[in-house]
């Protein structure tokens, strides 16, 4: 601890530099900004991270985060519920919902297999989606996973875990992004978008 912050001050900035993106300078940063800022941003802050610690939980059905179990996807009546989207977290399903692109229901597996790491599928959210595609109303598994090593052991694994018959498993296109140049792209997005060529 340094010798001229106080204590309370020295564990703000601690507890700020282990936030992602943050470091111990931008957590020296951000703390004198809120001490700066008390009533219209500190206090308030500490507010929503109290209401939010007590209030907000996975949903038991996806795994989306809210303060409602089953969240305002599931219980969303307008959701097409033939097709389930798995993801690898919470940040992934809420970029598809951004981009408005997923207008039915989502799977959060909670991470990917990692045997280097130890993760393997008892420490994820597989066995679940396992017992939620053998309802017959699920028509379709869209497998929407990182295209990393890991992403695609996971996507494989996840594929035979759900396999029964009149299920479709699908996987998102791969390939050149809108607006991108190839000479840009690396040797595997190339690839990729060799492989999933459609006609013109």
């Amino acid at each position: 601890m340094s010798a001229n912050i106080g204590p309370e001050l020295q564990r703000l900035i601690d507890l700020l530099a282990k936030l992602p993106g943050l470091g111990p300078r931008s957590a020296k940063r951000a703390a004198l900004h809120l001490l700066r800022k008390r009533e219209p941003l500190m206090r308030p802050l500490a507010f929503a991270l109290a209401d939010a610690a007590d209030r907000v939980k996975a949903c038991g059905v996806c795994g989306n985060w809210d303060s409602i179990d089953p969240c305002a996807i599931c219980a969303d009546p307008a959701r097409n519920r033939s097709v389930l989207c798995v993801v690898q977290d919470v940040g992934d399903l809420w970029a598809l919902e951004r981009a408005g692109a997923h207008r039915g229901l989502y799977h959060v597996l909670g991470g990917l297999l990692s045997p280097l790491d130890g993760v393997g599928p008892g420490d994820l959210r597989i066995g679940a989606l396992a017992a939620r595609a053998q309802s017959d109303a699920v028509k379709e598994i869209v497998i929407a996973l990182p295209s990393t090593v890991d992403g695609q052991t996971t996507a494989h694994y996840v594929a035979e875990q759900v396999k029964r018959d009149a299920l479709a498993v699908t996987r998102l296109s791969q390939g050149v992004p809108v607006g991108g140049e190839l000479d840009y792209l690396d040797e595997g997005t190339l690839a990729a978008a060799m492989k999933a060529r459609r006609p013109a």
